[in-house]
């Protein structure tokens, strides 16, 4: 059978793919079509329910909910590993409501904790996650939120951090920052999708034990090529909550889920939200 499957060419999602669409593990007869896209881009496509399989922002699973069911394994969440908010040197944070905010996309997880946090800034432009940095430099945003291989690099560029929104988030809850997850398609049969299930999971822990085998596909898609970046991404993303969210993790995203409905930021989700 084959499945079709969505993902970012980000290090953490490449790292944890490679084994299975490269041929480095048996995939018990399951067949992929993958396709590499933007995190907003996947989010969108998630609400056309097009993939079988995919990468999709916590923020916006709500709205994919009555079509998708979260996986076992393949989740970014984990402590210190949340958006950054940044700007110039000097920026006023009193300022903040009349800033203008670069953000990585209006449904992309980083969006929605900066709306629980300054729910009157409501003055934000989406841009490519790679180019905030270089638009707050240019002026055309005054302070952005940063993701991705972007932590790593923002300083090199010369902005500061003036919030931590992975910080924000433990504080107001004490459980990891969900940021994005591994959805698959509920017209999937149960049964393939418990195989998929599995595969990922083999997938992931595949990668870990080898972690040379992936370096060609995480660096051929990367878009911060230096090695030191590409290890960090993945250390930082790549964890514990990766192989399996157990209790802790699941209760993560439904906290996510009930806050931003409570505030009005996201729809309800249905009842059953995980496949297993």
């Amino acid at each position: 059978m084959k499945l079709t499957l969505a993902f970012s060419p980000c290090p953490n999602d490449t790292f944890i793919f490679d084994a299975l669409v490269n041929g480095r593990i048996d995939t018990e007869g399951l067949e992929f079509d993958y396709k590499l896209a933007d995190v907003e881009e996947l989010n969108h496509r998630a609400f056309r329910a097009e993939a079988d399989i995919t990468k999709i922002s916590c923020h916006a699973f709500p709205y994919a909910a009555n079509d998708y069911l979260i996986l076992d394994s393949g989740s970014a969440l984990g402590y210190g590993n949340g958006p950054l908010l940044v700007a110039k040197p000097g920026f006023d944070t009193a300022k903040m409501n009349s800033s203008i905010i670069a953000i990585p996309g209006l449904y992309t997880t980083a969006n929605l904790l900066f709306s629980i946090a300054w729910p009157e800034a409501v003055n934000r432009k989406a841009y490519l996650f790679s180019d905030i940095a270089d638009v707050i430099l240019n002026g055309e945003a005054d302070a952005g939120l940063i993701i991705h291989e972007t932590r790593f690099t923002y300083q090199l560029k010369g902005l500061t951090m003036i919030a931590d929104m992975g910080e924000f988030w433990e504080k107001l809850t004490g459980l990891p920052i969900p940021l994005g997850t591994i959805v698959i398609n509920r017209r999937v049969p149960f049964e393939v999708a418990m195989k998929f299930n599995r595969l990922l999971r083999k997938s992931i822990e595949h990668a870990i034990k080898n972690p040379s085998d992936s370096f060609d596909f995480v660096s051929s898609n990367a878009r911060e090529m230096e090695k030191t970046v590409m290890t960090s991404h993945i250390r930082m993303f790549v964890n514990d909550f990766s192989v399996d969210l157990g209790t802790k993790g699941r209760d993560a995203f439904s906290e996510l889920f009930r806050l931003a409905h409570e505030k009005g930021i996201t729809p309800a989700v249905p009842e059953k939200l995980f496949l297993t």
